[in-house]
């Protein structure tokens, strides 16, 4: 485990150093919440880089979490993130870990900012 810091970005990061996984639950909130162009991650995580964004889509995706639709309009492509339906059960999931995160940051005095 990491060692537990005093601010926090995002609740998300509090809860990778209490569960691990830095940028895999942060792509998932954000695809949860309607983020789910490779462009809107981007923006919406500037500090994760392309090439690490980019393979931790194909691992969510590799892992069936993720479904990868691409959509053909002529000239442009749009890739489009999803929830695979089989496991809609990670949303709630992944809301659950933001809470908790949010009131652990609370009750310990850490700072996190959204």
């Amino acid at each position: 485990m990491a060692e537990i810091k005093k601010c926090y970005d995002c609740a998300l990061l509090l809860n990778h150093d209490l569960l691990g996984g830095k940028w895999k639950l942060r792509i998932l909130w954000h695809i949860i919440h309607g983020d789910n162009r490779f462009s809107l991650l981007e923006k919406t995580i500037p500090d994760i880089t392309q090439k690490v964004l980019a393979s931790q889509l194909k691992e969510l995706e590799k892992s069936g979490i993720l479904v990868r639709e691409v959509i053909e309009e002529n000239p442009p492509k749009i890739i489009i993130y999803q929830v695979n339906e089989e496991f809609q059960a990670v949303i709630p999931i992944v809301e659950s870990i933001c809470s908790f995160s949010k009131a652990y940051g609370q009750a310990k005095g850490i700072t996190i900012r959204e």
